[in-house]
């Protein structure tokens, strides 16, 4: 690197360190984007300089749902064996903040001290990223209708992701959910190394296929994929009866891991870190032992204390999240008292603007059998109005309490909520936020 680079370079990262300090000293959020989208202003290189100087590779993490928490199950996998890890813990995956988290793990003439980077990623950013860097993995989790406005459909994500992988070099490691059709066909096409996770477990198999499906049509010919069984949305089983395609060999059987917080979702995400884990040739012994251990990240299967009431929350910000979260506060109320939920749905940037996905979610298993629903947020009608067409012709329906403020909104579900219940709050992510630091007096971001 020439002179002028690295004083531009000391220049970018001594400007976003001290940014970083100015925000956080202030309180106002976890400076975890503003100071990479000055640094990256000062010097547009950036994000690619830093990545060449992770030790033993970048590993992205990319998909709909269930990013977080994979990041941060395998941060804790890495670092528990003596590894050093940039994380972008505090969730902002697009380019300002990969590139804030990267600089928080360097010295102030730019060198990074990391042996991995953890970078979850916007699924829309990947091939931004990708035209920059080579990371050593890339995962990719799912993908589902989310944010409609923003991403488009599952397919055209999928075709941008083909077309910003291929030209990796081969030694690259693909790991890819074989359970999802359109990720499973996608890494039977690649030519890098890659290798799938996925559920090998009937008794979970849902009834009948949800609403709120995305890709059951074979990514190959067209035709209607036959699932011998669903674990979640579009996510099971499945082979096509017209061509050749089908699902691909797991690299393990998922009944070999343990089940971390609740819902099948997060199987999902244990076994994508699981496998990561392996691939990079840690233990397996020494991978159980972290996964026995893991807590929740923010937001997703968080548990808190509240005015000495448990409280769960659980982020939902799409049709198939929402369906899965009601699906795992179920089976809690059937084995365990738990007779108040808290909705909250907001309309915002991060959110996405359009809301009509909440009609596409099962809210009917939601409002049955009783309890109590409170409702609140920016789109609080809107929420409390689906949640009223969900109780026609049921018996034994919640009773649904609207609350515009959403202090408000939280005080009355607490004070619903009996000593011995936990109080399950699904928010949408600007909402999870809210809902976060009202309830610990903290901000994230």
């Amino acid at each position: 690197m020439q002179l002028v680079d690295r004083i531009r370079l000391g220049l970018a990262v001594g400007t976003a360190k001290s940014i970083s300090t100015l925000v956080r000293g202030l309180g106002l959020g976890a400076a975890s984007v503003l100071p990479g989208e000055i640094a990256r202003r000062l010097y547009p290189q950036l994000l690619s300089v830093l990545f060449q100087q992770v030790k033993l590779g970048a590993i992205l993490i990319v998909g709909t749902n269930g990013k977080t928490t994979t990041s941060l199950l395998l941060r804790n996998i890495l670092e528990d064996r003596g590894y050093r890890v940039a994380h972008n813990a505090t969730g902002a995956n697009l380019i300002n903040g990969l590139i804030a988290a990267l600089i928080t793990n360097t010295n102030l003439f730019g060198q990074l001290e990391a042996d991995y980077a953890i970078l979850e990623v916007d699924e829309n950013v990947l091939p931004l990223v990708l035209a920059e860097c080579q990371p050593r993995f890339i995962v990719g989790l799912n993908l589902f209708r989310d944010q409609l406005d923003r991403y488009g459909e599952v397919d055209s994500i999928s075709r941008r992701w083909q077309k910003a992988i291929t030209p990796l070099p081969e030694e690259t490691a693909v790991i890819l959910n074989a359970d999802d059709p359109t990720l499973c066909y996608l890494g039977q096409k690649l030519s890098q190394k890659v290798s799938f996770f996925g559920l090998s477990e009937p008794e979970l198999y849902l009834d009948e296929i949800p609403h709120a499906v995305d890709s059951i049509y074979c990514p190959s010919c067209g035709h209607l994929l036959d699932y011998q069984g669903v674990y979640l949305s579009h996510l099971g089983d499945y082979s096509c009866p017209s061509c050749n395609f089908s699902k691909s060999q797991l690299a393990f059987d998922s009944k070999d891991w343990p089940q971390i917080l609740i819902g099948v979702y997060n199987k999902y995400n244990t076994l994508a870190a699981g496998l990561v884990a392996k691939e990079i040739g840690i233990d397996t012994a020494d991978i159980r032992e972290t996964i026995s251990n893991f807590r929740a990240a923010f937001g997703r299967a968080e548990e808190l204390e509240v005015e000495g009431k448990h409280v769960r929350i659980l982020l939902s910000k799409n049709p198939v999240g929402m369906n899965e979260t009601i699906r795992a506060v179920d089976r809690v109320k059937q084995s365990a008292n738990s007779s108040v939920t808290l909705l909250v749905l907001n309309d915002r940037i991060p959110d996405g603007t359009d809301v009509s996905w909440i009609w596409d979610v099962d809210t009917e298993k939601l409002v049955t059998p009783g309890g109590k629903l409170i409702v609140s947020g920016d789109r609080v009608y809107d929420m409390a109005l689906r949640l009223e067409y969900s109780c026609e012709n049921l018996d034994n329906v919640a009773e649904i309490i609207i609350k515009e403020d959403l202090r408000e909104a939280i005080s009355t579900a607490l004070e619903h909520t009996k000593a011995d219940e936990t109080l399950h709050i699904l928010p949408t992510y600007s909402a999870m936020l809210e809902v976060r630091e009202i309830l610990t007096g903290r901000k994230i971001l």
